[in-house]
Order: C-alpha cells, then structure tokens, then sequence
C-alpha cells in the first residue's frame, strides 16, 4: 500500500464511511429517481437540485420537495416510494467504489473499527451492504432517520463514533461531498474527500475542505 496510508491511519481507531458516492457507486441513480418523481407530479427536473439536496436526509429531503414543488404527499409516503423506486436498483445495479472492497480488508486486518453515516434508508442500506457481501465488515450503521440533523451538521458521526465508543479525534472520515466533510470537520474528526462523478464540479473545494483527497481507493494499493 502507498506510503501515506500509515499517516492517515496513525492514532486512527476507528473510519466512518459515507455510503452514495463514497462506498459505493450510486450516485447516479438519484437524478433518475427525481426526474421520475417530479414528472408524476408535472414538473420537470431543475438543474442543480441535487446539489442543493446533497447529505439531506430523506425527511429533510421530502419537506424541500414539499415546499419548492407544492407536492401533497406525505413525507412518509414520498420516502416509502423514493425506496420502492431504488431498491432494485441498489440489490442489482450498484457496485462498490474501485479498491474499496480491498481497502475494508486492509482496515479489518490491522483492526480498526469501521462504521457507516448515511442519510439513505435502512432499507436501502441494507439491500446494497447484502448484495455486495460487506455487510459483516460493517460494525456500525447510522442512518438518517436516526439523528436530529443531517450533514453538514455532524450528529451522524458522532452516533456512530459513540456506538463504536471510539473518541472523535481518533475517527477518520470519508465523504465524497462537502456537507459531509463539513459534518466530519464539525464532529472534530479527520477526514478524507473521495472523488466521485457527481460532486466533480466541486472537487477543488472538497481537496481544500479535507484533510486528504484520494480520486479511488486504489490510490492506497
């Protein structure tokens, strides 16, 4: 492995993942899912709206479709059908992040904690973890609908870091958009930006706002 994964990792007992865009390639599939959603309802998609929802959790999420769309729903079914429409997506369709998988066994080997902060479903979790066969690597889960506040607010982290019982300082991040960064600097962890597709445009920000960037985690092999 490259040399500076022994700095990243010094006096690091436990690393918190991000799931979309950070774990696992699946970022893509939530532009679908809107421009289907909204058109149920008549409207067509606004550029940037996924910007402007980014580390949201999908309650937060449904209250901004609410108000900006004039959608009747409620919150609860508009969640339970934003999972019905991706869940099939995620059991057959969304791979992990390239070298991910390796860099888990690296983490699980040298015994260090591993959780995951996510604003997506349980539900959801659960189906891409399953399919993807790490669900046992995981010791921790922190969802969304399980914190107060999502990222950029570091509720979520700092759960996980005390399900785990690890120390903030002694956790490392990593988070492929800038609320989460954000989220991991505000919980006084470290943190690492990971290059994803759909936050590109934001990528010199999120090498400023980390404290390491990787464009994948094969850049540790």
């Amino acid at each position: 492995m490259k040399k500076y994964i022994e700095e990243i990792l010094n006096n690091t007992e436990a690393v918190l993942f991000d799931l979309d865009g950070t774990l696992v390639d699946s970022m893509w599939i939530w532009k679908s899912i809107d421009v289907d959603y909204l058109a149920k309802f008549g409207y067509e998609y606004v550029e940037g709206l996924q910007q402007k929802i980014e580390g949201m959790s999908f309650y937060e999420t449904a209250l901004y479709f609410k108000e900006n769309f004039d959608i009747k729903d409620e919150p609860e079914d508009m969640i339970a059908e934003w999972n019905s429409m991706a869940v099939d997506k995620y059991l057959h369709e969304v791979p992990l992040k390239p070298g991910a998988g390796e860099f888990l066994d690296e983490l699980k080997a040298r015994g260090v904690k591993v959780g995951i902060g996510t604003s997506n479903t349980p539900e959801l979790v659960e189906a891409v973890l399953s399919s993807l066969g790490i669900k046992d690597i995981i010791d921790t889960i922190v969802t969304g609908h399980e914190v107060e506040h999502g990222k950029p607010s570091p509720d979520i982290y700092l759960e996980a870091a005390k399900r785990l019982g690890v120390e903030p300082k002694k956790c490392l991040v990593f988070e492929d958009i800038v609320p989460g960064i954000q989220a991991a600097r505000n919980a006084g962890m470290r943190s690492v930006a990971v290059d994803d597709e759909y936050s590109r445009d934001f990528w010199e920000e999120k090498k400023t706002s980390a404290d390491w960037y990787i464009t994948d985690y094969r850049d540790f092999f």
